[in-house]
């Protein structure tokens, strides 16, 4: 169709010829509304982008205390095992109260032992790190 038969027909319609490959030959165009063209293309946009920050992993934390009973210990360690299986960064940390910061022996202990259980499961990042009263090592998904 000629340019200027497309140009009627667009206008007779009411609505925009816009061109949508200007290097093909002959060049293509479509007859559209550009408003609710533009629009459209907006609404994708943010959807992608949304999307784009669902897949994006978090970093969870999980805090033990000393004093934790195995099976409240299991417990934790499969609560960890679900939050690598959505693909976030799990933040492991050692808490100490009290008088039990003199025995930081047993919570390095402690955090072997729960190292030990996720090792087919998890990748750790970094050295075991004191900040304060809580000792805590990153891990992520093997």
């Amino acid at each position: 169709m000629s340019s200027r038969d497309a140009q009627l027909l667009a206008r007779d319609a009411g609505v925009d010829l816009v061109e949508i490959a200007a290097n093909a030959n002959p060049p293509v165009v479509k007859i559209i509304d550009w408003g609710k063209y533009q629009y459209q293309k907006m609404k994708e946009e943010a959807k992608n982008r949304k999307k784009a920050r669902e897949k994006q992993s978090e970093l969870k934390q999980m805090k033990i205390g000393l004093k934790i009973s195995d099976n409240d210990l299991n417990i934790k360690v499969r609560k960890i095992k679900g939050f690598l299986e959505d693909g976030d960064h799990v933040k492991i940390m050692i808490v100490f109260r009290g008088r039990e910061m003199a025995h930081k022996e047993v919570g390095q202990e402690l955090l072997n032992k729960v190292l030990d259980l996720l090792e087919n499961d998890a990748i750790v990042e970094g050295k075991p790190q004191f900040n304060g009263r809580n000792l805590s090592v990153g891990i992520r998904k093997k």
